[in-house]
């Protein structure tokens, strides 16, 4: 079943997502293939879709390892609707130890609080980041560190899609482990 629904979203991200052409990413990087999740991770069945299928492999990541997570979050914007689809589902399929959901701004705020994470985020939680898409890891790698500014533990990453182009060896260098939907040649496969 599960394999149906990453089909699904397979096909939705090609469909909504996926541009080829002249890019320049965030990054910097120029490139002939463009993602934008947000496309999808907005679209209410592409949210259905990535929570459904984002828990299957963050549970069972969670399980083979042995390990507890509190939260679940990652750098707004590309982060907000996975993190929130994927904490839904782990809410809906365990209602008493399901997933909290947090954002890392890109900056603390100037007024009130001062937060540069919001949500439901509490220092000494062990937290999955999360990401939409990666490529260098860079904005993965800020999320990391405010994370662990404010004391959370990163347990691993979760991306929805890796561009293959470093940005996994970047995070798995710094420590951190990347559990990822798709790669790049998956997503592309037969398209």
């Amino acid at each position: 079943m599960v394999e149906n629904i990453r089909e699904q979203l397979r096909q939705l991200l090609l469909e909504k997502s996926v541009r080829t052409g002249e890019f320049t990413l965030a990054s910097g990087k120029k490139s002939d293939l463009y993602v934008d999740c947000r496309v999808t991770s907005f679209d209410a069945k592409g949210a259905r879709l990535i929570g459904e299928a984002g828990w299957a492999l963050v549970e069972d990541h969670l399980e083979q390892g042995g390990l507890s997570a509190a939260a679940i979050g990652g750098m707004t914007l590309g982060a907000d609707p996975i993190s929130l689809a994927i904490g839904m589902e782990s809410a809906r399929q365990q209602p008493d130890r399901f997933l909290q959901v947090f954002t890392v701004r890109k900056e603390a705020k100037g007024y009130g609080a001062g937060r540069r994470i919001e949500g439901n985020f509490l220092s000494g939680n062990p937290v999955v980041v999360v990401d939409d898409v990666v490529t260098t890891g860079g904005s993965t790698l800020r999320a990391i560190e405010a994370i662990e500014a404010e004391g959370g533990k990163v347990l691993f990453a979760f991306v929805l899609v890796d561009r293959e182009e470093g940005g996994r060896q970047a995070l798995e260098e710094r420590g951190v482990k990347v559990i990822s939907l798709f790669t790049r040649t998956e997503l592309l496969a037969g398209s």
